[in-house]
């Protein structure tokens, strides 16, 4: 087992260095070549109970928040049309038997941060799972503008809601044979510390599966 664990060890270390020389390369895009009526700019989970307080808040998240700003005020400038997801939970919720109890609804801790409510500007979607795809609101809108195939995804955890949101997103439009630009800048994205969830690692892992999936990785949304 020793042996099997060094050998591990030494493939891992060279897969994490080639998935980071990867990320390292990626490009960036302009958010003047994306056609605004055809963009939205979607914002996960950027809440108090993920940033400012709570069981779950980190550091990490809050350090993205600058960038978002930067991107909503460009987006609104441009007229792209955008949704923030609020994770808000139910006393029911099966999430609590996996994670702490975290943003319940009509709590401080679901309500987006001011940093991004002071701008305003999109439509509020309240989640209640990790994915927020599987929300009625957000379906029955994709359908109410079908003109729009460009998704820009920020927010958090990198591993968790963006990647589940971002690849149920673009599933859906292969399965359409529609195609669709799903582009996830790594300056707007982040997740979290705790024990062996190494967040550096995390962000890493989940980068590259979403590339590999057809999830457009960009270093940053030039604007």
């Amino acid at each position: 087992m020793v042996n099997n664990n060094d050998k591990l060890i030494e493939n891992g270390t060279k897969i994490i260095i080639q998935i980071s020389d990867m990320l390292n390369k990626v490009n960036t895009v302009k958010l003047s070549d994306l056609e605004s009526e055809k963009t939205s700019l979607i914002i996960v989970d950027i809440i108090n109970g993920f940033v400012n307080e709570g069981p779950l808040h980190s550091i990490r998240v809050e350090r993205v928040i600058p960038e978002i700003v930067k991107l909503s005020n460009a987006c609104d400038e441009l007229k792209i049309k955008k949704i923030a997801f609020a994770d808000c939970h139910t006393d029911a919720s099966p999430e609590f038997e996996v994670y702490p109890v975290h943003c319940k609804k009509g709590t401080n801790e679901s309500e987006i941060v001011n940093e991004i409510k002071n701008i305003g500007g999109y439509t509020l979607i309240e989640k209640n799972s990790t994915n927020g795809f599987l929300e009625d609101a957000f379906t029955n809108w994709l359908l109410e503008n079908k003109s729009i195939n460009n998704f820009i995804v920020t927010g958090d955890c990198t591993d968790i809601c963006v990647q589940q949101f971002a690849l149920t997103l673009k599933t859906w439009f292969n399965k359409k044979n529609i195609k669709s630009r799903i582009i996830v800048p790594i300056n707007t994205v982040e997740t979290y510390d705790l024990e062996v969830h190494n967040g550096d690692i995390m962000n890493l892992f989940s980068l590259y599966n979403m590339m590999i999936n057809g999830i457009e990785v960009v270093k940053n949304i030039e604007i």
